[in-house]
């Protein structure tokens, strides 16, 4: 039952989760709204996915207000949506009455403005602001969107960033003060997952999980491994590498023209389903992605399983998760550095355990349960101030 006057910290709130791509794909930010959500419906609240496009069918609630199309942005690949029928999304809006609207921002002018611009007054507007640049193309691009989303930007009653540098990011692309909260996992789904029998023997692993495009950095990591087979002094261990990109064709021969073809192996898409048990699986996970990080959720996933240590590339975002631990960052552009980490945690069976207990240990503060309560309490705390209004 929702309440028009100030809603207590247990009365069941509607919330629509704005998402200008799709959830169909598993990167950091769908699976950052689907976490959430999630988390949220289980709590007893009336979560809502207002997407682009989306084929989902597994999740309850999902929206597709919009067609999207594929573009590249940030070193990546991605969806935007068309444009999208104005008198649809406004009456969407009004018809569903959402006590909160959470936007992941960036957000696009043609969908997700619109149902910013045509929520109700009593609605409660949070963003959470999710990117950091990958060149001067990205960071040119994103100030002038801030420019054109400078309507539904004045409608936020709170912007939140999942790191400090993106949050910087946010006050330097689009003058807004945002306040850090950070990515969230299911901790228990990681830290609970068992490891795939094939990788149980007493040779270590090596893994790689994500996207085989340039930024991502697996070529620096195969070629760090072609340089520590010409030690003969480190223990036997194999590189899984997990992930799809339009890389794939150029690794592959990397890896056949250096012999390493009986070290490394491709294993291809990596299911959400799957994903735990490959981190489980794992002696080092390594992520040598070189920058366009805002957070690192992968970093979180993979120490969460409390079997892997990670090596990351020293990028903000990244550097943003394991500063505690500096040691466990490397320069993303120097294979011999990444090779010397590497050949260290491989010989240095201790400290190799004592990073992967670490991590399991520190991982536990980004749990949605965790973090969770705290959005839930910005939630009302917003909604109080704009019903008070």
């Amino acid at each position: 039952m929702r309440s028009k006057t100030m809603a207590p910290n247990t009365a069941s709130l509607k919330i629509g989760l704005v998402l200008d791509t799709s959830l169909d794909t598993s990167e950091g930010v769908p699976q950052y709204v689907l976490t959430i959500g999630e988390w949220l419906r289980s709590q007893g609240h009336n979560v809502h996915y207002l997407v682009g496009q989306s084929s989902r069918r597994d999740v309850a609630n999902v929206h597709s207000l919009a067609r999207n199309i594929r573009v590249r942005f940030n070193g990546t690949n991605t969806t935007i949506p068309l444009p999208a029928n104005r008198r649809k999304l406004r009456s969407f809006i009004k018809t569903e009455n959402f006590d909160i609207i959470h936007v992941q921002v960036p957000h696009h002018p043609l969908m997700a403005q619109h149902l910013i611009l045509a929520a109700e007054p009593q609605t409660a507007v949070i963003g959470t602001f999710h990117i950091l640049p990958y060149g001067r193309l990205s960071r040119g691009g994103t100030k002038a969107l801030g420019a054109w989303l400078r309507p539904s930007l004045k409608r936020f009653d709170r912007m939140l960033a999942v790191s400090e540098a993106a949050a910087e990011f946010c006050q330097a692309s689009f003058g807004i003060k945002a306040d850090v909260l950070p990515n969230v996992i299911n901790y228990p789904r990681f830290h609970d997952a068992k490891p795939f029998p094939a990788y149980t023997d007493s040779k270590l692993t090596v893994l790689f999980l994500g996207r085989l495009v340039a930024r991502k950095g697996c070529g620096l990591l195969l070629e760090a491994v072609a340089k520590l087979t010409k030690d003969p002094e480190l223990p036997p261990f194999r590189v899984l590498v997990c992930g799809k990109g339009h890389l794939l064709p150029k690794l592959e021969q990397y890896v056949n023209h250096h012999g390493l073809k009986d070290i490394v192996t491709f294993t291809g898409f990596v299911s959400e389903a799957d994903k735990p048990r490959y981190y489980a699986s794992a002696d080092l996970a390594v992520f040598p992605s070189s920058g366009g990080e805002s957070f690192g959720i992968v970093l979180l996933e993979a120490m969460s399983s409390g079997h892997a240590a990670v090596l990351a590339g020293d990028n903000p975002g990244y550097r943003s998760v394991v500063a505690p631990q500096p040691k466990l960052l490397f320069n993303p552009h120097r294979a011999d550095e990444l090779a010397e980490k590497l050949a260290y945690y491989l010989v240095e069976n201790k400290q190799r355990q004592q990073m992967a207990d670490w991590g399991s240990d520190y991982t536990r503060n980004f749990d949605v349960a965790i973090v969770g309560a705290q959005l839930l309490n910005i939630y009302h705390q917003a909604l109080h101030k704009r019903r008070q209004q």
